[in-house]
């Protein structure tokens, strides 16, 4: 994956940072999370870069395609083992990147709590907001709190067991309602239930749930970034999308003054540190209500590359070369999502070595 005859910026002044030099290249960088829509993402806007890189895909999996795809491949234990944390010491003393990008979920809290550890120790960037705006977005109940303590509009809540919250949402709202597991991603465990009865069920069914407002419509649902740095924000992009199982199918950039501005200011309260993603719908009144905060890049990443917004690229220049981030022009595009295939030997794979 090495884009050693991409272009350049233009810019000829020579920037170094932990030993890089952007006119030497190429920059090693870490991706984790090559099994994942989201690590795989990354890797296709790195690809879509001006970067000259060198590329370290990590997964718990040897048969994940995006191992296949960088430059080295090793494997991790699961975020949730007690060896992660020294298997990703291990590489990053054995591969030396300038960068690592998270291309999981379940990795954002463990790194977040060890970043400025890992820096000081490797001296490799990790670009991963504080533990604080990992546990914000990760709980769908506290986002809510958190949007509304601010000022800003998502939808009304209540938590599973919350017998009289439960009562007002339905008194208030009525049906339909959202059920949804408190911490989760792509839709996984949600339902939206149309009475009582199926409200019993799916709340019944769903671990540390919470019950929501059923806002807008599937017409009306967008996918946001903001890109943040010593709290400012200082890019955005909004796109209308249209999901299957749970993950983006159909995306349209859109162009809207009012919808960046909010953008903005979500980003810029909660605090992150380079990309944060929101996902919101417009409700009958056209009130944006955000209901999911996703402090990391979007799995639509890769297809705001093409419309000119290229976060991975951005981050990466920020953190590493001071370069400043400037609002791309942000293309008006459809873009459609299809399947495709990774083709490797039985070889291959058993070279992927562990790290």
């Amino acid at each position: 994956m090495n884009n050693a005859g991409a272009p350049g910026t233009g810019d000829s002044r020579e920037r170094e940072v932990l030993g890089v030099k952007e006119q030497d290249g190429p920059v090693r960088i870490a991706v984790t999370g090559g099994g994942a829509l989201l690590g795989q993402g990354i890797l296709r806007a790195l690809r879509q870069s001006t970067l000259r890189t060198h590329t370290i895909v990590v997964d718990v999996n040897p048969l994940s395609a995006g191992l296949y795809w960088g430059d080295e491949s090793f494997i991790v234990p699961p975020a949730s083992s007690v060896r992660y944390l020294d298997s990703i010491r291990t590489l990053l003393a054995r591969t030396r990147p300038h960068v690592l990008l998270v291309g999981t979920d379940v990795e954002l809290a463990p790194l977040a709590r060890a970043r400025h550890e890992l820096e000081r120790e490797f001296g490799t960037r990790l670009i991963v907001s504080s533990p604080a705006v990992v546990s914000i977005a990760d709980d769908k109940f506290e986002t809510a709190r958190f949007l509304k303590a601010n000022g800003f509009q998502a939808p009304a809540s209540a938590l599973v067991g919350d017998e009289a919250g439960v009562e007002r949402l339905i008194s208030t709202h009525g049906f339909p309602l959202v059920v949804k597991p408190r911490v989760g991603a792509r839709s996984h465990g949600v339902s939206t239930v149309h009475d009582r009865s199926a409200l019993d069920y799916a709340m019944g069914h769903v671990e540390r749930g919470v019950v929501q407002e059923c806002v807008g419509d599937d017409q009306h649902e967008y996918t946001a970034s903001g890109l943040c740095f010593a709290g400012r924000c200082e890019a955005v992009i909004v796109m209308r999308r249209v999901l299957r199982d749970g993950n983006t199918y159909r995306a349209f950039t859109v162009i809207d003054k009012e919808l960046d501005r909010l953008v903005r200011s979500w980003t810029e309260c909660l605090g992150a540190f380079g990309p944060v993603n929101f996902q919101f719908r417009i409700d009958h009144l056209g009130t944006p209500k955000v209901f999911e905060i996703n402090a990391r890049y979007s799995g639509t990443t890769p297809l705001r590359a093409h419309a000119g917004f290229n976060e991975v690229e951005m981050c990466v220049r920020r953190v590493l070369w001071e370069e400043p981030i400037v609002q791309p022009v942000v293309r008006v595009l459809a873009m459609l999502r299809h399947w495709s295939e990774t083709v490797i030997l039985p070889e291959q794979v058993e070279g992927i070595r562990e790290a």
